[in-house]
């Protein structure tokens, strides 16, 4: 569960970040034009923690121990920080203001008549799986398997037996030949 709600809650919240999350209307010179701003114009904070929920949610089942916990941490965290960008970006009309002060060229142009979207929300609720993620990864994180231990520095396993060698199969005759022996002779 924990997997699936990490990787829809990162896709939730990626998806969320590029939609339009606030709307308005500046005035220029008597005449209004319509001004939109996406998530990631408003904020790009949301996008980079639910990049963050990704790795961490991949790198939960690789570790283990300590480091599965620490890992779980990030991921929760990953997931309660989207949800606290996406809330304070829902009201947020300052990337509005900056986009009608670029397009008129007066520095103290703001928008009027803005109005917001509910892709803030949807995000925020990205970001509340990504945290019901980390939370089950602290919470059970210690019981889920982890990668094998087999290419792990010195780590100690148990060496097969060499096979004992027959002078008939053709690898062995090649082998007595590089060491320069005959093998017709006996």
């Amino acid at each position: 569960m924990a997997l699936l709600f990490g990787a829809l809650g990162a896709a939730v919240a990626l998806l969320a970040t590029r939609q339009r999350w606030a709307e308005g209307t500046a005035t220029v010179a008597g005449g209004a034009f319509p001004l939109t701003a996406r998530g990631s114009d408003v904020t790009g904070v949301p996008a980079a923690l639910a990049i963050v929920g990704l790795a961490a949610l991949v790198a939960v089942f690789a570790v283990r121990g300590a480091g599965r916990l620490a890992v779980a941490a990030v991921l929760a965290l990953s997931g309660a920080g989207i949800v606290a960008a996406a809330l304070v970006g829902a009201s947020d009309g300052s990337a509005l203001d900056e986009k009608a002060a670029q397009t008129t060229g007066d520095t103290s142009a703001s928008v009027a008549a803005l109005s917001h979207t509910g892709w803030p929300y949807v995000a925020a609720v990205g970001g509340v799986l990504i945290l019901l993620a980390g939370l089950l990864a602290l919470r059970y994180g210690s019981r889920w398997p982890a990668m094998s231990g087999r290419y792990e520095r010195g780590a100690e396993r148990p060496r097969r037996k060499a096979r004992p060698v027959d002078p008939e199969r053709p690898e062995e005759i090649w082998k007595a030949l590089d060491r320069g022996e005959d093998p017709t002779g006996a």
